[in-house]
């Protein structure tokens, strides 16, 4: 598969003005190299320490009939952990706006062309469901079942990400749990505007100390990295500092520009989570 050639995030049409195109543009799209940030955790690109997808919702996706009558559509990407780049968020956004005044058979022909399209830009297949409104479709809402960490009681100093708050009671009997919040803030790499979102961990191991792992999402709070970047380091630190036999670790961020990212890493490989929505999504 050719892939588009990776780009530089301070070149990404990120934070810059830009004209709107409503004609058909594959060239809009702006991949992103994935292998620097995983540079910087110590990552073997050949041998990563987890599987993953990073699950994307879209909800401004429109085109023409043949005859010129618009249809407007939901759809899911579904971009492989282990593509070479990231398709950076504007770019897609940009992309998707381009269909609006262009002419496509059906729904098939837009699914087809997304997958041809997002695939190159992302250097491996990228799989793709469109859903036509006027086919009723339908999303759902859902909370973790587990354990929400936000209750706790707890003084918080810290606004960059800390893994030294991480621990994990080695002497206790293995647990199996799933932990979440709400409080998980980032920002954006280039514009450094703020990325909200829910993050789940879920893992097997030694209990892992629930207030220092809300301390440590929270302090990201001031950290500017894309989506995807933010949950490989909150694995890649979970895993290090406490050692679990298995992890997941799932972040699903609100949507901004008609576009959610929900990054999901795992040790194990086949059990992708649902696309339930968080309920500020």
């Amino acid at each position: 598969m050719t892939t588009l050639h990776a780009q530089d995030p301070l070149a990404s049409p990120l934070g810059k003005p830009v004209s709107y195109r409503n004609e058909y543009a594959p060239d809009l799209l702006f991949p992103v190299a994935r292998a620097p940030k995983r540079q910087e955790l110590g990552l073997d690109a050949q041998a990563l320490p987890f599987h993953g997808l990073d699950l994307w919702n879209a909800y401004e996706l429109s085109w023409l009939e043949t005859r010129g009558k618009p249809v407007v559509a939901l759809a899911e990407f579904r971009v492989p952990a282990t593509s070479p780049c990231l398709i950076e968020s504007k770019s897609l956004k940009l992309y998707l706006n381009s269909f609006n005044q262009s002419r496509f058979a059906d729904a098939k022909a837009v699914r087809e062309t997304l997958i041809r399209d997002l695939s190159q830009a992302a250097g491996a297949t990228v799989e793709v469901s469109v859903f036509p409104l006027n086919g009723a479709p339908q999303r759902a809402f859902g909370t973790p079942r587990g354990i929400l960490l936000d209750t706790l009681d707890i003084t918080i100093d810290r606004y960059e990400p800390e893994p030294g708050y991480l621990s994990s009671d080695a002497n206790a009997p293995i647990v199996e749990e799933t932990l979440y919040s709400h409080l998980l803030k980032s920002n954006c790499l280039v514009t450094g505007q703020p990325d909200w979102g829910m993050a789940v961990i879920r893992y097997r191991g030694a209990p892992i100390d629930r207030e220092g792992l809300l301390r440590y999402l929270v302090s990201f709070r001031n950290h500017n990295e894309f989506h995807e970047q933010c949950v490989e380091r909150i694995f890649c630190d979970v895993q290090r500092q406490c050692a679990p036999e298995k992890l997941e670790v799932w972040a699903r961020y609100t949507r901004r520009g008609g576009l959610d990212i929900n990054p999901w890493r795992s040790s194990e490989n086949g059990c992708e989570p649902d696309n339930a929505d968080e309920i500020r999504q």
